[in-house]
């Protein structure tokens, strides 16, 4: 059997290892900013999860968005000079909640298998749909996002024609932006747009330019219809798969 003591003792033995890690953070951040040092801050989640901005009551507990990474820390606002945003290159989700692009036929399945879009650690599929341009203008905006990075572009190869959501119909209204009323979302339908796809194998570029030239146009578009440039782009699941528009860091 375990004691208290025994706990206690163990637990306590933690303490010089972890004392000199224990520090006012806030100051430790501030002066590393003051040295001129770069600070990285990595959120969890996304925007849409947000407590305050996401699709409430589909959300988590936090602010998953930006200003989260500032009310954490103790950073003030205007010590960010970037706010750099993932963005896939469709839309996926876990759990419930509205999705107006979600798929529920081969495309979906082929999104889901082809992206291995399954949760880490329940193994859950993933919901998975074609790419939400309001919402990725809604991110921007909320953010402020200065750059994103456009991930698993390499799933979309082998697509004849890719369709991405420019807009909403609600109701017979067309909507260009997310909107602010949790059942107008729930009951919009996407408006498409088609892209021509492409079936050149892309995990292997690492120049815009040599991107096939529908891949190109596919990221432009997407890029001019979401608010904030493409600054890098993930062509395939390796660490270095990736093709560099716009340095980050």
């Amino acid at each position: 059997a375990i004691t208290a003591d025994e706990v206690v003792s163990e637990l306590t033995s933690y303490a010089e290892r972890l004392r000199p890690l224990v520090c006012d953070t806030s100051l430790e951040l501030n002066n590393a900013l003051d040295e001129n040092k770069t600070v990285l801050f990595e959120g969890g989640q996304a925007t849409m999860l947000d407590v305050d901005h996401g699709t409430y009551p589909f959300v988590t507990s936090s602010n998953a968005t930006s200003g989260g990474a500032l009310t954490g820390s103790g950073v003030g606002p205007t010590r960010v000079d970037r706010v750099i945003a993932i963005v896939k290159a469709y839309t996926t989700r876990v759990g419930s909640g509205p999705f107006p692009t979600e798929l529920f036929d081969d495309d979906g399945e082929f999104l889901r298998a082809k992206g291995f879009e399954f949760g880490t650690t329940t193994g859950r599929p993933r919901r998975c749909g074609w790419y939400d341009a309001p919402i990725a203008r809604y991110s921007t905006r909320i953010n402020g996002v200065t750059d994103f990075v456009l991930t698993k572009l390499d799933v979309l190869t082998g697509l004849e024609q890719i369709p991405v959501c420019v807009a909403y119909d609600i109701d017979g209204t067309r909507v260009d932006e997310v909107p602010v009323n949790q059942s107008d979302f729930h009951h919009a339908r996407p408006i498409y747009e088609n892209f021509a796809g492409w079936t050149e194998d892309i995990t292997g570029v690492r120049s815009f330019a040599d991107l096939p030239a529908n891949a190109q146009k596919y990221v432009l578009a997407l890029e001019a219809m979401s608010g904030a440039p493409f600054s890098a782009i993930g062509v395939g699941p390796g660490r270095d798969a990736i093709v560099v528009r716009n340095e980050l860091i």
